[in-house]
């Protein structure tokens, strides 16, 4: 099944102490539309600027992406650029430049609006829940965020969280946004607000998902070298979500297999800038990576 993915499309720049690369492909919606493509179509909804690269397009489209829904408006696409330190675990943001995405509103194409599957990547929550307002019933929802809607824009996060099945966000941000310390009384307080399934991302330590079935505490796919982490997160939630549109039976039963594959989606992106290794990885490496994931964590 096709997956739609509405989110920001965006250049990047970013710098570590090692390299420096300028206008890269990136956005919550390229990295997650990448990542979902592995395992099956993508219909992505975006905006970008008339000076986006053309090969960048292309990259859309032979990862299986459709663009019927991605606007492209006189202007400059938007811009972000940042700089990690050493440890590659602390960043800072250089430059912000929304151009077009100022003003993005998204309207889904006709074909989009009966998608069984929805990944409302990280992107205002009021614009998330324009999205399913255009939407027909879809089977499974889930939405990613960040730290700064919990701060401008709570209200709206709040609505939002009524609204899906599976809610994302990382340990920091669980912890803001329920005042709770301990991550799985966070869990249990975002399930009050409306989620079915709450994941907690930790970064290099992997991920936990609370669900009516119980814990799951996930592994990340351990790397000896992290070129860029830029991404990562993103890839996480597209790999989970192309992954469960993409196996017969229930949510529930997949959903833990999911967990596992857009972990190992994630690494091959931080194995290099923005989405250059992920673009060349293989499902023959990614199910590689799934055994090794598995014998890890079996005992």
């Amino acid at each position: 099944m096709s997956v739609l993915i509405v989110g920001s499309t965006a250049l990047d720049s970013i710098k570590t102490p090692r390299a420096e690369n300028p206008r890269l492909l990136g956005g919550s919606a390229s990295h997650a539309g990448v990542a979902a493509s592995f395992f099956g179509p993508v219909n992505l909804v975006g905006v970008v600027g008339d000076d986006f690269p053309k090969r960048y397009l292309e990259l859309y489209r032979r990862h299986g992406i459709d663009l019927t829904g991605l606007q492209i408006k006189p202007g400059k696409t938007f811009h972000w650029a940042g700089e990690y330190e050493l440890n590659m675990d602390n960043r800072r943001t250089l430059t912000t430049e929304l151009g077009v995405f100022e003003t993005f509103s998204p309207e889904l194409p006709p074909a989009y609006r009966k998608s069984p599957f929805v990944l409302l990547a990280n992107i205002a929550p009021k614009l998330q829940s324009h999205v399913l307002d255009q939407m027909a019933k879809p089977r499974f929802i889930i939405a990613d965020t960040m730290d700064l809607w919990l701060n401008i824009a709570l209200d709206d996060l709040l609505a939002l969280i009524k609204r899906v099945d599976a809610f994302v966000l990382n340990e920091s941000e669980a912890q803001h946004l329920t005042k709770e310390d301990n991550l799985f009384n966070a869990a249990k307080a975002i399930h009050r607000m409306g989620p079915k399934y709450v994941i907690v991302k930790k970064g290099q330590h992997g991920s936990i998902l609370s669900a009516p079935s119980g814990l799951f505490i996930a592994p990340a796919y351990p790397l000896s070298k992290v070129v860029d982490p830029t991404g990562a997160g993103d890839s996480f939630v597209g790999g989970l979500v192309g992954y469960l549109a993409n196996t017969p039976g229930s949510i529930e039963k997949n959903l833990r297999r999911a967990i596992i594959h857009g972990s190992v989606v994630a690494s091959f992106c931080c194995e290099g800038f923005g989405v250059t290794r992920t673009t060349r990885a293989t499902r023959t490496e990614i199910a590689r990576r799934v055994k090794e994931l598995e014998k890890l964590a079996r005992f």
